[in-house]
């Protein structure tokens, strides 16, 4: 697959904040890409940079092999969908979305009835057809995020930049929105860069997936190695489903506040700082008194509190060194337990289902 957007030793800093340290990346064509991290690590600051509404100090981008760090931003070929959509109130569904084909700089479309074609069939494209009369103000939520998308689409973009395109959706809209998102990318064979702060969100939409931590990209991969297999602490953080403790290696063991966790034969991965994390849906909650098998891995704490979100449970425990631990329960897999209050229980893994970080 040809690489139709790369980064090379992008930096970006306002003041003494370095927002993007060293970008390095290379996106192929036609695929969806998530870009996933934290408030703060530089996810719109990067978005800004590609197309154009920032200039980066140093390093080059270069779009479909030429460079662009230089080009203006309605030159360069790149899409760019705003997370409050950016809509005209006061212009109909039709209106909005042909408003760029007229008025761009270059290479305007002037024949109504050729801006008339391309608006209906992108409208058809987005799902639209019937509401093309509309003002923007008397369609929903989705409605008007896909009225944003069109009207990106509609100009033929290699590639395009959405920034957090969901967040002013709510659950359901959004869950609906995703599907639809993959879709019409699929149908236009163009490059998506989704950017978002969900993890859920990321890991289900991106061909792949790219986590950034404090301006620069820390793990790229596709969902399943990025959930499975977090390249640092940092990634497993953001992912919001390991619990992780602090410490070091010491004679085949992982030794911190918690406890000494043997690791056996469990190979370490290379990290900045020593780590052990263990997903929240890998752990058992045992009677205190329960013996424990050869491969597996306990600490006790007592129980605080149990969340029930619909398809699981998950359940909160003080560590004696009072870290909160979390655990994930499955309802497809067994009914809910009840756990008494401030009762103490073991917390069970197995040694295999560690990371662990050195």
């Amino acid at each position: 697959m040809s690489t139709v957007l790369q980064l090379k030793n992008v930096t970006k800093a306002f003041g003494e904040m370095r927002a993007l340290d060293g970008i390095d990346l290379a996106l192929p064509g036609d695929a969806y890409i998530s870009l996933l991290g934290p408030s703060g690590s530089g996810k719109t600051t990067l978005l800004r940079v590609i197309a154009g509404f920032e200039d980066p100090d140093g390093g080059s981008i270069l779009f479909n092999g030429k460079r662009i760090d230089t080009v203006a931003p309605h030159q360069r070929g790149i899409g760019f969908v705003f997370q409050n959509f950016a809509l005209f109130p006061h212009l109909s569904v039709a209106q909005n979305i042909a408003f760029g084909l007229e008025n761009r700089e270059v290479d305007a479309v002037t024949d109504r009835r050729a801006v008339e074609g391309l608006v209906k069939d992108i409208i058809a494209l987005v799902g639209l057809s019937g509401l093309e009369g509309r003002a923007v103000t008397q369609i929903s939520g989705g409605q008007r995020q896909r009225v944003a998308l069109a009207r990106t689409l509609v100009t033929e973009p290699r590639m395009v930049l959405l920034d957090e395109p969901l967040g002013a959706l709510d659950a359901n809209l959004r869950a609906r929105m995703r599907t639809e998102l993959r879709a019409i990318r699929e149908r236009c064979g163009v490059t998506f860069l989704h950017v978002t702060g969900s993890e859920t969100e990321a890991l289900a939409m991106g061909d792949t997936v790219l986590v950034l931590d404090s301006g620069r990209i820390a793990q790229s991969a596709d969902s399943d190695t990025i959930y499975n297999r977090p390249a640092s602490p940092a990634v497993a953080r953001f992912l919001n489903c390991y619990n992780l403790f602090p410490g070091r290696l010491e004679g085949g063991a992982f030794v911190g506040s918690a406890g000494r966790f043997s690791l056996g034969n469990r190979p370490a991965t290379r990290a900045t700082q020593p780590a052990y994390a263990i997903r929240y849906d890998r752990v058992a909650v045992r009677p205190r008194e329960a013996a424990i098998g050869e491969n597996e891995v306990r600490v006790e704490g007592n129980f605080v509190a149990s969340e029930y979100s619909g398809a699981a449970v998950n359940s909160f425990f003080t560590l004696d060194d009072g870290r909160v631990f979390e655990v994930e329960t499955h309802l497809s897999h067994a009914a809910p337990e009840t756990y008494v209050d401030q009762g103490r229980y073991a917390l069970v893994w197995k040694r295999e289902d560690a990371l662990v970080y050195a």
